[in-house]
């Protein structure tokens, strides 16, 4: 193990038993929401820490000229605003007013990139109980925090624990942690299959907390290039804000994220068009109920000319946005989506229909169940790309290819875990596009028309295996070396009954 390594370890568990042992009566979802806003603000004021020691000592301690030179910085944090000043009036009764007043001094003085950042309140006696219960409770998480030094801690170890914090309290709050996080293996084959280039904006509709969307930059920078754009869109409030500031944590303070429903109010707009994207990824809402279907039709950026899905299944209103948001002739798609969007008949199966007639379904990839804390089914991947249109790079590319990778996993008691060896074989053999005995499958859109259509892998690639002959004489053999046990249980179990007086 590295060094880094170490130091990522160590970190990852420091602030995890910091987090953790403060918990009250909070679920953790809602509890996460508390914590990493507090993590942030150590993260600002150790680091301001840092360059006024390094200020300091360029500027021979010439306290005006620091300041100065702090305000032009990357962030500024004003008196009385630093997680020290909250740490020297722990005692206080009016605790929680006065973290929400240090945090809104930040907010105001970094407008253009930390506005409405910690949007969580601190003295909210609805979440986080009477007085004497939340002083208790922010005085754990401070003091506990108080022991993590990060002035010396390089930012990309920062953002992955504020990953890791992510993905433990997402472990802890089953369903609810669908609202803000993928599962980091999935995220990152999602990542892969979308194989965004340099230069390439990549969006993700959907975007949770923001891991995925950092992951599919990383893919970039392995060839390396930093040269990429990140954008995203979220509807919930404060998974939104956790979403600004893991961007800003990994040093990604240009992304542009908005705030709103994607599929009634979409908010990547340019020149009142929908802005076009090299790569998208995501991982949506399970088929959404009450998505807007009453509203599709009088869209006004048209995204729904191939049909309007039902009203209480969302998938492939989400799957419309994002072919209608790719670039033409050249955009991808990695979205995960349940099974039933690969049969589903009715207004879905005519989408999906029209989807494979524009030749732009490319791969279809069943996952294992039981990967998710938010259900048990099995999911799949859909890669779409309109490289495969008529005057795309692919269009010659004609068929589906189909990966039945559904016992890709390791078994682990709360949920499966694709590992990084399943999740290098899926790839790999996606990229390989060649069949595989019982695992993957290239097939012609003239047999999946005359499948009407369905995308249900299992028609494709056969997975059934014989079970093997039984030796009766064998069976028959271990039959014969019980009995002697059997009598000797049913002997014992004779003296208990007649000890109970029943026989």
């Amino acid at each position: 193990m590295t060094d880094q390594e170490k130091t990522q370890d160590a970190l990852n568990k420091a602030l995890w038993d910091s987090a953790n042992s403060s918990r009250s009566q909070l679920n953790a979802g809602d509890y996460m929401t508390y914590v990493l806003p507090m993590l942030f603000l150590k993260y600002l004021s150790d680091k301001s820490k840092s360059t006024h020691e390094a200020y300091k000592q360029r500027f021979a301690g010439d306290e005006k000229r620091i300041e100065e030179k702090m305000k032009l910085d990357r962030f500024y944090l004003p008196p009385k605003s630093s997680f020290d000043h909250i740490y020297a009036i722990l005692e206080q009764d009016n605790l929680g007013e006065e973290i929400n007043k240090a945090l809104h001094r930040i907010e105001d003085h970094n407008k253009e990139k930390l506005e409405g950042v910690f949007s969580v309140d601190f003295n909210s006696e609805a979440n986080l109980g009477k007085l004497s219960e939340r002083n208790k409770m922010l005085r754990n998480l401070v003091q506990d925090f108080a022991k993590i030094d990060l002035t010396t801690v390089k930012d990309d170890i920062i953002g992955n624990a504020y990953m890791y914090l992510i993905e433990k309290f997402g472990a802890a709050a089953g369903k609810k942690a669908g609202e803000f996080f993928t599962v980091r293996n999935v995220a990152h084959l999602v990542a892969k299959l979308a194989e965004p280039k340099a230069g390439a904006r990549i969006c993700d509709p959907c975007c949770g907390s923001g891991g995925l969307l950092l992951l599919a930059g990383e893919e970039v920078e392995k060839q390396g290039s930093k040269n990429y754009a990140l954008y995203g869109q979220e509807s919930t409030g404060a998974t939104y804000q956790l979403a600004r500031m893991n961007m800003f944590l990994h040093g990604k303070d240009s992304a542009r994220l908005e705030w709103g429903d994607t599929l009634n109010n979409p908010l990547l707009v340019e020149n009142d068009h929908l802005m076009k994207f090299d790569t998208i990824v995501a991982n949506p809402p399970f088929s959404l109920k009450k998505w807007g279907a009453e509203h599709a039709e009088a869209d006004q950026y048209q995204r729904f000319w191939r049909g309007v899905p039902p009203k209480d299944k969302g998938d492939f209103a989400f799957i419309t946005h994002m072919v209608e948001t790719a670039k033409p002739k050249t955009g991808r798609i990695a979205v995960i989506v349940p099974h039933g969007v690969l049969f589903r008949g009715g207004a879905e199966g005519k989408i999906r229909e029209q989807l494979l007639k524009e030749n732009l379904i490319d791969a279809v990839i069943g996952l294992p169940a039981g990967l998710f804390q938010t259900t048990g089914i099995p999911v799949a991947i859909l890669v779409l790309d309109r490289s495969r249109e008529p005057g795309g790079e692919n269009e010659s590319t004609k068929d589906v290819f189909f990966i039945e990778a559904s016992k890709e996993f390791k078994a682990a008691k709360a949920q499966s875990i694709l590992t990084d060896e399943n999740l290098e074989k899926i790839y790999a053999t996606y990229k390989a596009r060649e069949s595989v005995e019982k695992f993957a499958k290239k097939v012609t859109l003239q047999e999946i028309e005359e499948n009407d259509f369905n995308l249900n892998i299992t028609r494709y690639v056969d997975t059934f295996e014989e079970e093997a002959p039984v030796d009766i004489q064998a069976t028959l053999q271990e039959l014969a070396a019980l009995e002697p046990e059997l009598q000797a249980l049913e002997a014992q179990m004779d003296v208990y009954l007649r000890e109970l007086g029943i026989k």
